[in-house]
């Protein structure tokens, strides 16, 4: 069985936002690389920080979306 990476999108308090963008990806590269391109369009939307997971297994974040 392979391994998904998925983006986990929260508030500024750290809850879990509905996830209908969070779609898995094979490689962390390739998650990374969906983020680079879509960032701004998800701080736009109200994401405040994301994760990334591998599986149920955070490999990073919480990072803030906004330089502030």
């Amino acid at each position: 069985m392979s391994e998904a990476y998925r983006w986990r999108f929260e508030d500024t308090s750290g809850q879990p936002l509905p996830s209908e963008h969070s779609v898995p990806f094979p490689t962390q590269a390739d998650a990374e690389a969906w983020f680079a391109e879509s960032w701004e369009d998800l701080a736009d939307a109200g994401v405040a920080q994301v994760s990334l997971l591998r599986e149920a297994e955070v490999v990073y974040g919480p990072m803030p979306l906004s330089a502030g």
